[in-house]
């Protein structure tokens, strides 16, 4: 071939690659709403959902991207609570509460990959015996569109602990955190739902460096690789993936674009594209931030 016609071939797919990009680009801003995408440098997400006086903690999408919803609390963290907005005609609404927020306090809300179920963390009254006044998970059915009143999550071995921020994968696998009522001994559980009950939580086998406390888990619908917190000097995002035999390897940090000022509260768009977390080394400083997965979700 012509070495003019190989450089015309050459520059036409460089366009073509380019124009693909820019159209990618808009896709993503038309999804968001925003007006600037963040690259492989995290920026903050909406910065003016948060009320004065309050702190931001945790902000997902639900699986069609049409609803955000996220948690707030105030500065003494003693009252939590779930907003959202939503798209209408082609704008963010205003905030609202939750369906499911009540009087108690709601944190650490996940979303089914289905968008058919949401779990969420509550201070809510349990009237089981033995399962102590503090948070546990809750959850929510959609039926017929509309969602139905939250069931408390009985995980049998836990009933006495802390339980929070439940994260669901596509076989119906929940991972969480669970800590004593002080917040001593913070670690990563799973269970299973069998015929409509939990069976008791086990911990991942995650292989580390070092050993620390995990919390704020978020683990892929196709349970392939898992975001979670390190408990520190300050909390680090951590990934680690699956050895396909049940175990988790090759754990690390995320980068240091990430990983600079405490992290957690992870949470990946359903279709991979970005990570959402939380961010902040003081109440005046907590924000959403979100950047581009890419390179961070590879083995």
């Amino acid at each position: 071939m012509n070495p003019k016609h190989i450089a015309i071939l050459i520059l036409i797919s460089i366009m073509l690659v380019s124009c693909n990009n820019e159209n990618k680009l808009e896709k993503y801003k038309m999804i968001f709403l925003v007006d600037k995408l963040p690259n492989n440098k995290p920026i903050d997400f909406k910065r003016d959902l948060v009320p004065d006086n309050k702190i931001i903690h945790r902000g997902v999408f639900s699986p069609n991207l049409k609803e955000y919803y996220y948690t707030i609390s105030d500065k003494n963290y003693e009252q939590f609570d779930v907003l959202m907005i939503e798209k209408v005609n082609g704008k963010w609404s205003m905030p609202k509460k939750a369906f499911f927020n009540s009087k108690y306090s709601e944190h650490g809300m996940s979303f089914s990959p289905d968008g058919k179920s949401l779990y969420f963390s509550s201070t809510r009254p349990v009237e089981i015996e033995g399962v102590l006044p503090t948070w546990h998970i809750w959850k929510s059915e959609k039926i017929n569109g509309i969602w139905n009143k939250p069931e408390f999550v009985d995980i049998p071995n836990l009933r006495d602990k802390l339980v929070s921020h439940p994260s669901v994968t596509n076989s119906g696998m929940v991972y969480f955190h669970a800590s004593n009522l002080d917040y001593s001994d913070m670690d990563i559980y799973y269970s299973k739902q069998v015929n409509s009950k939990f069976e008791n939580a086990e911990k991942p086998i995650i292989q580390m460096d070092f050993k620390t406390g995990k919390l704020t888990p978020y683990i892929s619908p196709k349970e392939d690789y898992l975001l979670f917190a390190s408990i520190g000097n300050q909390l680090d995002l951590m990934i680690s993936f699956s050895d396909e035999k049940g175990g988790w390897i090759n754990t690390r940090k995320l980068n240091t674009e990430i990983n600079n000022n405490g992290q957690g509260n992870p949470y990946v768009t359903p279709d991979g594209g970005f990570l959402f977390f939380a961010t902040g080394n003081d109440s005046e400083s907590w924000s959403i931030k979100w950047v581009k997965t890419e390179s961070e979700l590879k083995k």
